[in-house]
């Protein structure tokens, strides 16, 4: 049985920036399989690199705000295409560090897994960051059509 580690990137008081937190936490409601780990990340991206050990499969969720793109699109694409906008700046310091960069790292860490092959990442378009505890409806209903995308997923591989 594959073991998969599903995170959830962002900020609950931001907003639309919540919305992987949001999904993590309503498809832990839904999900308790001993070979799926879902972990609520906030914004703490060094801890994903202990994560990708030992995983067939990592589902990385998050915001992406600038996309062009109406709120509420649905992205997915495999770490490999994130990979070309890492940067491996000398100055990251580990509270600053995203999720992205924390990829990076991963490669170094674990040089004989390619721990990029393993990862999809979902992403879901907003436009707002402001300070405000709910998330806007188009934003929640974006992650509400991406639990149900998961939760398929899911079915197709156990």
């Amino acid at each position: 049985m594959e073991k998969i580690s599903i995170l959830g990137f962002g900020n609950p008081v931001r907003e639309d920036d919540g919305v992987g937190i949001y999904v993590v936490q309503e498809l832990q409601k839904r999900i308790s399989a001993p070979n799926i780990e879902i972990l609520d990340m906030g914004t703490s991206a060094f801890e994903v690199l202990f994560q990708l050990k030992g995983r067939d499969k990592i589902i990385l969720i998050d915001a992406v705000i600038n996309s062009g793109e109406e709120v509420g699109t649905l992205f997915k694409l495999p770490a490999t295409e994130i990979e070309a906008h890492i940067q491996d700046d000398p100055l990251v310091f580990l509270h600053s560090l995203k999720w992205d960069q924390a990829l990076n790292y991963a490669q170094r860490l674990f040089p004989n897994e390619d721990v990029l092959s393993k990862i999809e990442v979902y992403l879901v378009a907003i436009h707002s960051t402001r300070f405000d505890t709910q998330m806007t409806p188009q934003a929640k209903e974006a992650g509400d059509r991406l639990i149900d995308m998961i939760m398929k997923e899911l079915t197709v591989i156990s």
